[in-house]
């Protein structure tokens, strides 16, 4: 993503997985303020962890201080393994939060996700409340909605979707909402990439980060 991106692998659970780490102006922290992790769109309709969207939501969580991390999903980039439909993916990026949190052990927790990637953090947040794990907070970018069996989610995640998205339309995401009280901050004339529309991502989530 920049100059200051490091490349690293770990073992996952089919083979070897690429990961990228983005670290905040350190000269004027003393340390991270949080670890986020940050999850790409669907890998066999090319999503990657360079997608513009998701270097975005890394880039936003950089400059509000975070450790920020990416992982190329099995199959992808030079991630072993095939594509294993959001379970094998979950537990890869559950992996990684467990190497992350060896150097990070004290620092809240961020998920955020685009796309596929939202099925994925959601997944993995509701494992992790499951096992008493806190997460400090969600960003969900054109949440998959009617595409994935999206589970329930916190009351203060942060959702962003496009008013003409048309690979998951904004309905579903409405109808997956509704049930749970949430609202979601829809951006006139995005698709779903935000072509021409991604400062507006970054635009929201500083300001609506506490």
């Amino acid at each position: 993503m920049n100059a200051q991106t490091e490349y690293f692998f770990i073992p996952g659970g089919a083979g070897q997985l690429e990961c990228a780490l983005d670290l905040p102006d350190l000269e004027s922290l003393a340390a991270p303020r949080g670890l986020a992790m940050v999850a790409h769109p669907h890998p066999l309709y090319g999503g990657t962890m360079d997608n513009k969207v998701t270097q975005t939501l890394a880039r936003t969580f950089v400059s509000l201080g975070y450790a920020t991390v990416r992982m190329n999903f099995r199959g992808v980039g030079k991630s072993a393994g095939t594509h294993d439909a959001g379970i094998g993916e979950t537990d890869d990026m559950q992996t990684l939060l467990s190497h992350m949190r060896q150097q990070y052990p004290d620092l809240p927790l961020a998920l955020a996700g685009f796309s596929f990637g939202t099925f994925v953090q959601a997944s993995l947040q509701q494992r992790l409340a499951a096992q008493g794990d806190t997460v400090q907070r969600m960003v969900l970018v054109g949440a998959a909605a009617g595409k994935w069996a999206m589970p329930d989610i916190p009351a203060r995640t942060i959702l962003i979707h496009g008013e003409l998205d048309d690979t998951i339309p904004l309905q579903a995401v409405f109808d997956w909402l509704r049930p749970q009280d949430i609202p979601v901050v829809v951006i006139p004339g995005a698709d779903h990439f935000f072509h021409r529309r991604l400062q507006h991502i970054k635009n929201l989530v500083v300001n609506m980060w506490d």
